[in-house]
């Protein structure tokens, strides 16, 4: 059994952890509350934006495009959006864990880092990093998705990689955060398809009490204006651009509700543990007692 200054010492330590993680919650909490805010009020744009490209391809038939094809190569660029920092449950470990869990071939992966904790976990089990932008994900700008984007186009352009994923996690509310594999590039028919079903159910509300004339109008065939390859070299682009972008804002908001919520568990266990650790330094110290008056019984009885 631990002695009385054991324990006490280990109390001692956790308590100090404990005010470690309360700090922790509190930070993040208010980091959460600016995150969420701005994630909450760009989804709408991100949302839109996805169905509107792909309810465009999808009106526009067989055209012959860059970004609507395959290119012949097998590999395939991913990016990953992660933390710099740990102490956030699994938020980190389920990107990784969800790209490994994929069915894409390690050997045809080609990793774009965004965020430390990522690129450790992924390197660490076999996967090539070409590139390692972590910096980014401190202080996320739309400059800074250009950047990765363009990159990645310009690999898809010369062939060297055949598609295009994103894997982040999505920002559903303070307790749900949901990691996603995204296939951005190249756009096929049947993904069109099952984009659009997923994202029907976004704006159906929006629809309802909506004149049968508008809505027909969104049925009607696109028209482009000069050419369809032209519009597609400025709108991909900006598509590929605004999801990436929209990927960092919603991680931010993941990052500091997942390590919000491991901090407030941390905090309740090292309660639960003082809690524990207060009734054995109790106990010990009642025995310590009981065998210090049974001592002195026991002397004073010999002497008598």
């Amino acid at each position: 059994m631990a002695s009385m200054r054991d324990i006490k010492r280990r109390k001692e330590s956790i308590q100090s952890t404990q005010q470690i993680t309360k700090a922790m919650k509190l930070v993040s909490t208010v980091k959460l509350q600016r995150a969420k805010v701005r994630a909450e009020g760009a989804k709408p744009y991100f949302n839109k934006m996805y169905a509107t490209v792909h309810s465009i391809l999808e009106k526009s038939g067989n055209i012959d495009h860059q970004y609507l094809k395959h290119n012949g190569s097998d590999m395939k660029g991913v990016i990953v959006v992660t933390s710099n920092r740990g102490l956030a449950g699994g938020y980190n470990n389920n990107v990784v864990k969800l790209l490994a869990d994929s069915g894409l071939s390690k050997d045809q992966v080609q990793v774009y880092g965004i965020g430390k904790k990522g690129v450790d976990g992924l390197a660490h089990r076999g996967y090539k990093i070409v590139a390692d932008e972590s910096d980014i994900i401190n202080e996320p700008l739309f400059a800074d998705a250009i950047i990765i984007g363009k990159t990645l186009l310009d690999a898809y352009s010369a062939g060297e990689i055949g598609e295009i994923y994103l894997a982040y996690t999505n920002f559903k509310n303070t307790v749900v955060h949901e990691p996603r594999l995204l296939k951005l590039l190249p756009i096929e028919t049947e993904e069109v398809d099952e984009a659009s079903k997923e994202m029907q159910s976004i704006g159906h509300k929006q629809d309802q009490g909506q004149p049968e004339e508008e809505n027909s109008r969104k049925a009607a065939p696109m028209n482009y204006e000069p050419e369809a390859e032209e519009a597609l070299d400025l709108l991909v682009p900006k598509y590929i651009n605004s999801i990436i972008f929209g990927s960092f804002i919603e991680a931010v908001a993941s990052e500091n509700g997942a390590r919000m919520q491991a901090m407030d568990a941390a905090t309740s266990n090292a309660e639960e543990m003082i809690s524990s650790l207060s009734l054995a330094y109790n106990r010990a110290r009642q025995g310590a007692i009981t065998q210090e008056l049974t001592e002195i019984i026991s002397g004073a009885e010999a002497l008598n």
